[in-house]
């Protein structure tokens, strides 16, 4: 992915070398001279997640030690993002530890897409600048031209995000409520709106397990949906997520490159992987020369 940023910036790829000492320690070596320069380190935070935060605070303190002018975290997938409260005693609020990381470790600057709930931008105490992953999963389904679309949120927590695809790629909108049984076992109720022979669009930030949109793309189909769609713009898709949408009904998964694939998320033959490289390389033309990225999506 860094690669395509700096394609689309036209400037060369910065040099680093990573090496483990017998103990496993990872070593950076940045290979470019950045003393006073604006420099943008390129990480997500997926999995193997605690490898991959680990290499970027010795990234950014490595940038940090060589007298960089400003640091940008650029972190296309904000991993423990979805531990930011305590639902129970005892427990951690793990997103507010790594973003103290991060800052301590020498970021200036966030930036990062779809981070799981907006009000994380206010655990980090450095100013963040948060992309949304509609610009590019709203355009390609935009440019499918679906007719009879109906954009069906999911749950009625996803209500939000449907309304915004609704209203911009001119579908219906409807919302499936779902009731909670156990802990662990919810079972979607009734539909809102109307779904019998129209084709289907269900979008969110993250597919990780697929539970809820499994029974979702179940229920819509019992009630007469033609063909049905999903988007996300992190396709973290676990070896469940994996095994409920191979058996699923749907004619096309697409996912953003914010998380690359494995060879188990390979095995879906109908996953579409969008760049986000270009928005990403806009934002940061954008914050080197000071100038607005909330333009960039002001019309979402």
């Amino acid at each position: 992915m860094a690669g395509e940023v700096c394609n689309y910036l036209g400037i060369p790829l910065g040099g680093a070398k990573i090496d483990r000492f017998p103990d496993g320690e990872k070593v950076i070596r940045i290979e470019d001279d950045v003393r006073g320069r604006d420099c943008f380190v390129v990480q997500s935070t997926c999995k193997p997640v605690d490898d991959n935060l680990m290499e970027l605070l010795i990234y950014l303190d490595c940038l940090k030690r060589a007298s960089a002018r400003r640091i940008t975290a650029v972190i296309p997938y904000f991993g423990y993002a979805r531990q930011d409260r305590k639902d129970e005693g005892r427990v951690p609020i793990t997103a507010k530890l790594v973003a103290n990381l991060i800052t301590t470790a020498g970021a200036d600057r966030i930036l990062a897409i779809d981070l799981h709930a907006h009000q994380l931008q206010g655990f980090f105490d450095i100013p963040v600048d948060h992309l949304a992953g509609e610009l590019v999963l709203g355009k390609y389904f935009r440019d499918m031209k679906i007719p009879d679309l109906t954009i069906v949120s999911p749950d009625v927590g996803n209500m939000k995000i449907a309304s915004r695809y609704a209203t911009n790629l001119g579908g219906e909108l409807a919302i499936i409520y779902k009731k909670r049984i156990t802990g662990s076992d919810v079972q979607p109720q009734v539909i809102i709106g109307d779904v019998e022979d129209r084709n289907i669009l269900m979008c969110d930030d993250i597919i990780a397990t697929a539970g809820t949109v499994y029974r979702a793309i179940n229920m819509v189909r019992e009630h007469g949906a033609k063909k049905i769609f999903l988007g996300a713009t992190h396709g973290v898709l676990t070896t469940e997520a994996v095994e409920r949408l191979s058996k699923s009904d749907i004619e096309e998964i697409a996912v953003t490159n914010t998380i690359p694939l494995n060879d188990n998320t390979r095995k879906l033959k109908k996953i579409k992987v969008l760049s986000v490289a270009a928005m990403l390389g806009e934002a940061i033309k954008r914050i080197h020369r000071n100038e607005s990225v909330s333009s960039l999506f002001s019309n979402i």
